[in-house]
């Protein structure tokens, strides 16, 4: 399989800059300017301390691409090591149960919100356009639906079920 090439690290985008709320176009994942923001996603997020996922919008694109990678995280049950997806799409959600998600580009807060703990996915990978099924659960099934969302044009906030939900970030040292 070709190797993606080095990406450029981005600025990453925060709220309430419009892409945010953007939903995604479908791309062409063998296209030169997807491999090009895909190698963008995965050097962002190897030098973003706690990032576990990261979709287009937040480095500014209005594309529905995001890379995933749960490894090593406390959380984590279930890990498909790290991979991007492009046009993902849930095939099938069970077992909502409510949780704290927060989000690189909402820095200073933290939301409780219902998500659904064992998923399918549907998307295809970049460089070979190949439409893969991931079957998941726990934390990296919460992670995927939260970068689906963004492909969206959703934050976190926008699932929320209201201000109490939400919740200044706790810095530990």
């Amino acid at each position: 399989m070709p190797e993606l090439p080095a990406g450029t690290v981005r600025p990453v985008v925060r709220a309430p800059d419009p892409v945010l709320s953007t939903q995604g176009r479908d791309i062409d994942p063998t296209g030169a300017g997807t491999i090009e923001l895909v190698a963008g996603l995965l050097a962002t997020q190897v030098v973003s301390p706690g990032c576990v996922g990261l979709a287009a919008q937040q480095i500014g694109v209005a594309a529905r691409v995001f890379s995933v990678d749960v490894s090593g995280h406390a959380k984590t049950r279930t890990c498909h090591g790290a991979f991007v997806l492009c046009n993902a799409e849930v095939v099938s959600a069970t077992r909502k149960e409510r949780g704290r998600e927060g989000c690189m580009s909402v820095p200073d807060f933290t939301g409780d919100l219902a998500r659904a703990r064992r998923l399918v996915v549907r998307g295809q990978l970049p460089l070979t356009g190949e439409w893969v099924e991931i079957t998941t659960d726990g934390f990296e099934a919460v992670a995927l639906q939260h970068e689906i969302d963004h492909t969206d044009g959703l934050l976190f906030l926008d699932r929320v079920s209201g201000p109490h939900g939400i919740h200044p970030r706790r810095f530990y040292l």
